[in-house]
């Protein structure tokens, strides 16, 4: 299974950097290889946001959709999302954010199986490729805010 993590320093308030990731829908605009989401349920708790999402993800003719299960803990501000359906075997990423200074430090790890033995053979080569890629275009949207 492909497992890596990044850290990135962003400059910006935490809260505004938490609600950018939250912000599901907006994915397609900026994140390669994210074609299309969806939002089906989102419940703002009082110690938690549960989402419930679709993301389609892919490069023609390798396109599919998974469904996950997104949880952000306010107390400990942290996102953790798992699948829940699509060609994933298995899915986990976590989220923490730490309010520095002068910015906040995003830690971003993922850890994830394809169903498809061919797919993630695919997927572990290039993988660190493009968790950089996708860390990047958070980067540079989150840097616009």
């Amino acid at each position: 299974m492909p497992k890596a993590s990044v850290t990135r320093h962003i400059e910006g308030e935490k809260q505004k950097l938490i609600d950018f990731v939250l912000d599901i829908e907006k994915y397609p605009e900026f994140i390669p290889f994210c074609i299309d989401s969806k939002v089906y349920e989102r419940e703002d708790k009082e110690n938690e946001v549960a989402i419930i999402a679709d993301l389609t993800i892919g490069k023609r003719p390798f396109v599919d959709t998974y469904k996950s299960d997104v949880r952000y803990n306010k107390e400990t501000d942290s996102i953790h999302v798992t699948n829940i359906g699509g060609p994933l075997k298995h899915l986990e990423n976590n989220w923490k954010f730490t309010q520095k200074e002068k910015y906040t430090e995003v830690q971003f790890d993922v850890d994830f199986e394809i169903k498809n033995k061919f797919l993630n053979m695919i997927m572990t080569k290039s993988f660190e490729f493009g968790l950089n890629k996708i860390a990047d275009a958070f980067q540079k949207k989150a840097e616009n805010l």
